[in-house]
């Protein structure tokens, strides 16, 4: 620790020395400015300058500011068209980078890069200069075997390089397998990236397999490091006698947990009462995870590297082992645990007027879940006799959040019902279903005393003035706002307060489209216009909660905010008990697993875990994408009803409105008109017939394609027949209405051919299917990206193996030339002279 903060000290005069100089420096001059206590840290706080970007050095090896050289630093976006970006980390926006530039880098690599030209749609051009953090790179992709080739193509769609692989670095992998390989050399404008094999994950289409392919796509930690297993080996199994001393005995308290029905953590436990006065005591009990997880130890490390638990459906990739999340930190009924609690008082409006927090020691008296807990409210006669003891409590939990509830209301807090679904697994971990989930009232009680739990912490520790991790959701910019009142003055609506509405306003708006049939495209609409939550120690309130301070406190098992937040607050009721008593404090830990962190700290901690927060994001997208399409393929074909989820200006997505999974139709297939996007009211526009696709419209759809590769499928629309929909032509000038022969009726053709006199016998292929219509090939409709070459896709995946392939040569016979006839030679030009002298003498 003294180390980093020498290291620290360092880097911050080095680089504000640099600004003040006018050209770049020597080593040299850099170790001047070193003091003999910072001496033994010089070499690699200059070693960690240069990885991070700060720092960069001249053709001469001089030291200067990248700025101070037009360059800037970044991390590299690939898109699946093989072109990218550079995120960069100085203030502009992005750098645009070629696909020629792309062959220099991977998706996410952090490099140096220098401005360049702006391109023809105004966007400023980026220069790979340098690759800056040396990583050890391990991708996962298809091996493929052509003649003497070898190579791997990423599954990562932001990755448009293949591989090659030596004849020794393959590990035994066959055609086709899905392999993890390690980067052996990196790529440049010329040349292909080299690596081997490590390690055969599968086939493609092997259970569970595209969750291992996300993992490695989106570099999420999932197997612990040996450090960290040793560290748990040396935890008991129960809770140890010394741990339970010193703390609040809260096992007789009847608290109860209420989870989902597959949960195996059990994070938190709650239990309210009325008070006599009017209102209610509310504890809030949350597993002491930071007494097991002390900070710099091994399990810290992996928790903050992994920074959440990623939940993929049927599999949980934990941030703590399951020794400690489902085990010593689970609050499992009838078992002692340990526990951080918030013991709050609300009122009867709903409001918090007190809080207090301790460590304490707790006993679940019963597991409950959302349905049961849900039946129980309901009046179910055998569940509320089974649980007999516990039902007047959960009664009682019920009636605070009414109170909450109408807290929450008056307050402007957004609460917004979206429709969420559930995949049901058969025995080969295939989706055999896809079920939609609603919330009911147990749902929304936790959920209203965890918001109460999280305020509390967020105002206890704001009160002393430490930093912490606040989760902030900052107000809608100017931009997003204009845009979504535009949207809403086209439909009749209006959003009050001006240029910066408040919540209440946002609340008042919503409950007014509650009746409405465009509900859902209303309230995508609104969601669309938000900015995004995340983590940092400026605390600028929670817009969408309309909440002045939020802090997330009740989930230390599976968040690493809360697990900071736990220790922040361990400290200061340490550092409370310890004034008490008359002592002070002089560490900047506890024995109990408090800490004290400074400002800087948590700035990096924050964007830590934001970035995580979005990685699992992510991957659980890729993985829920991934098995939808799987349970697709059996399906295509198939006519469904559908409804507009998103309009797009290359088509739009339709979800089904039976098993909600999303699917685009393409703008090249819509019949009869040219369709303009108006991204004002995302909508499309027919150009002649004026037809209007814009969101939460029904519609008829054929699922046309599937695309295993892209995680993507296709549909066109139909009539309710079934039948391709098509829409009639406006009329136009000229003979035929300007139709031409080809859209001229049966009928009408021969009437038109017997006034011309050129009426023919018609082709026998035409009287044979006479009023059939032609239907695609069984082989057209499977998910191929060779089977898809030739479509109207706009997200076909290379397929190398049928990409490279050489016809066989039958396939390659030419027909037979005829012989050329002989050309009668033509007489030279000495003969054609003689020839004309000749006649002009006669």
């Amino acid at each position: 620790m003294q180390n980093q903060a020498v290291s620290a000290t360092l880097k911050v005069s080095l680089l504000a020395a640099l600004e003040q100089e006018m050209a770049p420096v020597s080593i040299e001059w850099l170790q001047a400015l070193v003091t003999p206590e910072q001496a033994p840290q010089f070499t690699a706080t200059l070693a960690h300058l240069l990885e991070e970007g700060l720092l960069v050095t001249t053709r001469i090896g001089a030291y200067t500011l990248p700025e101070r050289l037009g360059l800037v630093t970044g991390t590299v976006i690939g898109h699946r068209d093989g072109f990218g970006f550079l995120n960069t980390t100085q203030e502009g926006p992005d750098l645009f980078l070629s696909a020629k530039e792309m062959r220099k880098v991977f998706h996410n690599d952090f490099v140096l890069a220098a401005p360049s030209s702006i391109d023809k749609r105004g966007r400023r051009e980026g220069q790979v200069i340098k690759l800056l953090k040396l990583r050890k790179l391990k991708l996962v992709g298809r091996y493929f075997v052509e003649g003497n080739h070898r190579y791997v193509v990423p599954e990562d769609p932001r990755i448009n390089q293949d591989i090659l692989i030596a004849k020794n670095d393959t590990a035994g992998a066959r055609q086709g397998q899905v392999v993890v390989i390690e980067v052996l050399s990196r790529p440049s404008a010329p040349k292909l990236a080299v690596g081997k094999v490590i390690d055969i994950l599968g086939d493609k289409m092997a259970p569970g397999m595209e969750v291992q392919v996300a993992l490695r796509n989106h570099d999420i930690p999932h197997e612990w490091p040996k450090s960290v297993i040793k560290a748990v080996n040396k935890l008991e199994e129960e809770v140890d006698e010394a741990a339970k001393q010193n703390r609040v005995d809260l096992r007789k308290l009847p608290l109860v947990t209420i989870d989902g029905e597959d949960a195996r953590d059990f994070d938190d436990a709650v239990y309210c009462e009325a008070k006599k006065s009017g209102g209610w005591r509310l504890w809030v009990a949350i597993a002491d995870v930071s007494y097991y997880v002390r900070p710099d130890a091994a399990l810290d490390k992996e928790a903050l590297n992994r920074g959440n638990s990623v939940y993929f459906p049927d599999q949980v990739i934990p941030m703590l082992p399951e020794q400690l999340s489902n085990g010593l930190c689970s609050l499992n009924p009838e078992v002692d645990r340990l526990c951080m609690v918030a013991e709050m008082t609300i009122s009867a409006a709903g409001r918090l007027s007190g809080y207090k927090f301790y460590q304490a020691l707790m006993h679940s008296h019963a597991r409950f879940t959302y349905n049961k807990v849900a039946a129980i409210l309901d009046g179910d006669e055998a569940l509320s006799a089974r649980y007999a003891q516990q039902v007047p409590h959960l009664q009682e939990l019920h009636r605070l959040y009414s109170a909450l509830k109408i807290s929450r209301a008056e307050r402007g807090g957004i609460e917004l019902e979206t429709q969420e679904t559930r995949f049901i697994f058969n025995a080969q971990r295939k989706i055999e279903q896809i079920v939609p989930l609603t919330r009911n009232d147990a749902h929304k009680m936790i959920e209203e005393c965890m918001i109460q739990a999280n305020v509390a912490a967020a105002k206890f520790v704001g009160k002393h003035q430490q930093p912490i991790l606040y989760r902030v959701h900052d107000r809608p910019g100017k931009e997003r706002l204009t845009n979504f009142k535009g949207f809403l003055n086209e439909l009749g609506l209006s959003l009050a307060g001006g240029e910066e509405p408040q919540p209440k306003d946002y609340f008042k708006l919503v409950a007014e489209i509650q009746q409405r049939p465009d509900l859902e495209l209303i309230q995508t609409m609104l969601l669309r216009s938000m900015m995004q939550a995340v983590y940092q120690p400026d605390n600028i309130g929670h817009f969408g909660l309309a909440l002045k301070s939020y802090a997330h406190f009740t989930s230390p098992i599976r968040r690493y905010p809360d697990l900071l937040l736990h220790r922040v607050i361990k400290y200061l009721v340490d550092k409370q008990a310890a004034e008490a008593a008359g002592q002070t404090l002089t560490n900047k830990w506890t024995s109990s697993g408090g800490y004290c962190y400074q400002v800087d700290e948590m700035d990096k901690f924050g964007e830590n875990c934001s970035m995580t927060e979005r990685r699992a994001d992510d991957a659980t997208r890729e993985v829920s994408d991934s098995l939808k399409c799987e349970y697709m393929l059996d399906h295509v074909g198939t006519v469904l009803p559908a409804t507009i989820a998103a309009v797009t200006g290359f088509g739009f997505f339709a979800r089904l409105d039976e098993f909600h999974i999303d699917g685009l139709v393409h703008i090249n297939s819509l019949r009869g008109d040219y369709y303009h996007y108006d991204a004002a009211r995302q909508l499309l526009v027919g150009e002649k017939t004026g037809k209007r696709f814009r969101i939460g419209d029904s519609l008829i759809v054929k699922v046309a394609s599937v695309n295993m590769a892209d995680r993507k499928m296709e549909f066109i629309l139909v009539n309710k027949d079934g039948l391709a929909d098509e829409f009639e032509r406006p009329t136009r000038a000229g003979k035929d209405g300007g139709r031409g022969k080809r859209f001229v009726k049966t009928g009408e053709r021969d009437e038109t051919s017997k006034r011309a006199g050129k009426g023919k016998k018609p082709r026998h292929r035409d009287l044979k299917n006479k009023g059939k219509r032609r239907q695609p090939s069984a082989s057209s409709t499977q998910d191929s990206s060779a089977e898809n070459k030739g479509g109207f896709s706009p997200w076909q995946q290379r397929d190398p193996a049928a990409k490279k392939a050489k016809p066989s040569p039958e396939s390659q016979a030419k027909p037979r030339k005829k012989p050329k006839k002989k050309r009668k030679q033509r007489p030279g030009k000495q003969e054609r002279t003689a020839a004309k002298q000749q006649k002009n003498r006669l």
